[in-house]
This record gives C-alpha cells, sequence and structure tokens, in this order.
C-alpha cells in the first residue's frame, strides 16, 4: 500500500501577484504552506527582480502545468539608457556605458524589427542548460556562455510612456521562450546606445492576467483554510484553449479508469471543429469538473490525464470584487 500524501488534497490555481526580490520556488512553496497542499508548482518562472503574474498550481491544477507553459505571455518594461550590464537588468555590473539617449520616436522606428517570428541569442544569466549546468551558474563562475539563437514570437510592442529622458517604459504580448533582457540588449544595440531593464512586469499568462491576481500578503491575511479556498481558480483554467465535451457520468467512469471513449458523429464533428491545427487534444467534462485530458482518434477519445476533483459547487466562489480574467 503506497505511503499517505502529506497535506490536504486542494485543488486549482492561484494567480498570484508575486512581489519584488521574490524567487518563483519561495512563492510557491509559501503557497504551498499556506494551503497545507499535497502538491504544488508553477507555470512559468519569473525572475526575482520581475514583479506580476505567476500562476501557481496546487493539487490536480499541476496535471495542467504543460498547457500554461505555452501559453501567450504579455510584459511592461523599463529601459533605463546609459548602463548595459552583464545580465542587462540593474542588478549586474557595468560592461559599457554611453551618453546616448534615444527618444520615443526612435523606439518607436525601430520596434517592428523585433514583432513576428524573430531570432533572439537568450542572455548569458539565464536558466537554459550548457552541457548540463544553468548557464547563469557558468556565467556567475566567470566562464564564458554562449548561446545559440533560437526563434521566438513577439506579437506586438509598443512603447507606452517616457517619464524622463533617462527612460522609457515599453509594452509587449509574445510567445513562450521570449527574454525581455535579451530584448533590451537588442532594441538598445538597434539605436547605437546603452541599455538595462529597470523594471520588469509580467501582465499575462494566458487568461490569468492582473484583474483576477492576489498577493501573497492578502493571501497570508485571509487566514483561516475557508477564505483562502475562496481565492482558488477552476483546474479547468488553465486549459481555455482547449475544446471542452461533456461527456456521460458513464463515460466519465471509464475515462477514470483509463479506458477510452467512443463519439457519436455529431461529437467528432463539433469538437473538430474547435481544435487548432495539429492539435487532438480535448477536456472531457463532467459535474461541471475536468474528467481527464484525451486523444481523439478515429472517433474515440483516449485519456492521457486523469483528474480526481471534488464535484462543482463544493468550494466557495467570492472574487473580493475582482473580475476573472
Amino acid at each position: 500500500m503506497g505511503r499517505r500524501r502529506k497535506g490536504d488534497a486542494v485543488s486549482g490555481w492561484i494567480n498570484l501577484d508575486k512581489g519584488y526580490d521574490l524567487t518563483s520556488t519561495h512563492a510557491v512553496s509559501r503557497i504551498r504552506r499556506l494551503f497545507n497542499a499535497q502538491k504544488a508548482g508553477h507555470a512559468g518562472t519569473l525572475d526575482p527582480l520581475a514583479t506580476g503574474i505567476l500562476p501557481i498550481a496546487l493539487g490536480e491544477a499541476t496535471k495542467t502545468v504543460p498547457f500554461l507553459m505555452d501559453a501567450d505571455k504579455g510584459y511592461r518594461f523599463t529601459i533605463a539608457w546609459g548602463r548595459t550590464t552583464a545580465t542587462y537588468d540593474r542588478e549586474g555590473a557595468t560592461i559599457a556605458s554611453s551618453d546616448a539617449r534615444p527618444r520615443p520616436a526612435e523606439v518607436e522606428v525601430v520596434l517592428p524589427r523585433f514583432v513576428g517570428q524573430i531570432e533572439q541569442v537568450p542572455p548569458a544569466y539565464s536558466a537554459i542548460k550548457v552541457d548540463g549546468e544553468r548557464a547563469y551558474d557558468l556565467a556567475r563562475a566567470g566562464e564564458t556562455v554562449e548561446l545559440k539563437a533560437r526563434q521566438v514570437v513577439i506579437h506586438a510592442a509598443r512603447v507606452a510612456e517616457a517619464p524622463d529622458p533617462d527612460h522609457v517604459t515599453l509594452e509587449i504580448e509574445c510567445g513562450k521562450g521570449t527574454y525581455v533582457r535579451a530584448l533590451v540588449r537588442d532594441i538598445a544595440d538597434a539605436l547605437g546606445a546603452c541599455g538595462h531593464v529597470s523594471e520588469l512586469r509580467r501582465t499575462r499568462v494566458g487568461r490569468f492576467g492582473q484583474e483576477s491576481a492576489v498577493t501573497l500578503e492578502l493571501l497570508e491575511d485571509l487566514g483561516h483554510k475557508a477564505r483562502l479556498l475562496e481565492a482558488l481558480l477552476p483546474v479547468e483554467t488553465a486549459l481555455d484553449d482547449i475544446p471542452a465535451l461533456a461527456v456521460t457520468d458513464e463515460d466519465a467512469f471509464r475515462l477514470k479508469q483509463g479506458r477510452s471513449i467512443v463519439l457519436v458523429p455529431r461529437q467528432v464533428e463539433a469538437v473538430k471543429a474547435r481544435l487548432k491545427p495539429g492539435s487532438r487534444t480535448v477536456s472531457a467534462m463532467a459535474g461541471g469538473s475536468v474528467v481527464a485530458l484525451c486523444e481523439m482518434r478515429a472517433g474515440r477519445l483516449e485519456p492521457s490525464r486523469v483528474f480526481h476533483l471534488e464535484k462543482s459547487g463544493e468550494q466557495p466562489d467570492v472574487d473580493y470584487g475582482r473580475t476573472q480574467g
């Protein structure tokens, strides 16, 4: 008989508004302790110096993390002109300086070069592995780190404001794997200037936006478990781009046992109409909750991830005046 997991079987998402100087790992640990959850994880590391959206999965929601890792993201960040640092943020050692102070209009002119599918070389101070070692560990040890360019997608970029000649604030919408620090490096190079990221905030991850975000301080102030559960978003929140199909209780039982189910022709056509090109993934729903993530093959749903959730309605749903993103 397997050992019983420590903690409570809490499942759902916390849309955390991460504070400054807090690591993603530490944020997950504190959320897990608050909820006494058996399992916890996050969807996309956010640097300690960055603030903003860090979706944290508890319990069964951890099975949906890979789908949110691939989601589009939004960032708002400020470039400080005059100094390039080794890390391309304000804490790195200065490696170059310049008197150039590009005007907002000049920044606007070069931004189209960085929209669309572009090649980007990640910064040496990144979590990418090189021969089994993290690039930032090698860089901190004084080794020269050369990373290969990779393709990333930036959907939109704009100048949001320029509070003074030394700073300009940009907003972007981008795909996975985009490094804001590398983008700032490349924009500065294109303008013949030196610059680094002085402030960085993630504003969106998939459908997790600022409107429904909660701070760690608010969660800690809520105190007892019942009120904490009110801050949980459903497991399905991370599956917004995946077609959902309602199944019978009998079919839900089969899927939970790891067995496939047969769809009638109208179900097949309905699902096909909503599938993204090249995707076969469907979420099977019963009783208001996700039962399984399935692959649709030859008119059948074959479960790939099975969920064990309480039925909808057993947890309170209060939004503290917030609107869910």
